[in-house]
């Protein structure tokens, strides 16, 4: 895919320091944008196929009949981890995508019904249990499942995780978790739609605009969170996607890519 980028004057905000210069926008055409792996290669779904290019080549992986690509997580660019809602299903892929092992969750002895399912590492997943309300993780080599949580009450809008912890934004709630079971946070969803996370920090989409959550993963009495509403042009954010302090968002026809650093009251 040719590339073009343009270079950018930085962005500042009144009182706050510095917090997102423009770097790039690049022409790109997908369904879905999923986001950019530490190798630089890019990952996109266009017409119920999931496709990867870059530097690594040009791959796809498609199967019509688990249905549609509900998520695809990157994270580990050598196990990425393909979820089907409609079949209730996961894919594994390696880095050609081609398929490691599938996980249909009606076939375990004990029957799970997901809505969500990203990478934990340790062969493990991040899993949200329909039927109970509860976030789960699940050791896909033992096929040992732990409970991570009480119930929720109201709708998961959006999960986001690494292998340290895992972020949950209901219609209420935002909260934060860690591989053990034990809530770190939680707070207020302020009417959040999305969330994206790196580390132990958060980036929530709102109305199309960015807000930026500092250290949610830290225990509430361990540092004061002060949410910062990140500075964009207008840009309309279709898909998004943080990494190594690198936002790129996706508009539907153009992917733009930002460096992020950290807001700091001047």
């Amino acid at each position: 895919m040719k590339q073009l980028f343009f270079l950018f004057l930085l962005l500042c905000q009144p009182g706050i320091a510095q917090s997102l210069a423009p770097l790039s926008e690049v022409p790109f055409i997908a369904d879905r944008f999923i986001g950019i792996d530490n190798y630089k290669n890019s990952y996109f779904i266009k017409d119920r196929v999931i496709n990867k290019q870059g530097p690594d080549g040009n791959f796809l992986f498609n199967d019509l009949q688990l249905g549609r690509i509900t998520s695809l997580d990157i994270i580990n660019p050598l196990k990425v981890v393909a979820f089907f809602q409609d079949t209730n299903t996961v894919v594994m892929l390696d880095n050609k995508l081609n398929e490691i092992e599938r996980l249909n969750f009606n076939n375990l002895p004990q029957f799970l019904n997901v809505s969500t399912a990203t990478n934990a590492g340790s062969n493990s997943l991040w899993l949200f249990n329909v039927d109970t309300q509860q976030l789960e993780m699940y050791n896909y080599g033992s096929k040992l499942q732990t409970v991570v949580s009480q119930p929720f009450p109201g709708k998961l809008l959006s999960q986001a995780s690494n292998f340290n912890y895992c972020f949950t934004l209901t219609e209420k709630k935002l909260r934060a978790f860690n591989i053990y079971g034990s809530i770190l946070n939680e707070a207020p969803s302020e009417g959040y739609e999305k969330i994206i996370q790196q580390n132990e920090n958060l980036v929530a989409l709102k109305e199309n605009s960015l807000y930026y959550i500092p250290d949610f993963a830290k225990r509430n009495d361990a540092i004061s969170h002060e949410t910062v509403k990140l500075q964009l042009p207008e840009i309309t954010i279709k898909d998004l996607q943080l990494t190594n302090d690198f936002l790129y968002i996706y508009d539907g026809e153009n992917l733009h890519t930002f460096k992020l650093t950290i807001p700091t009251k001047e």
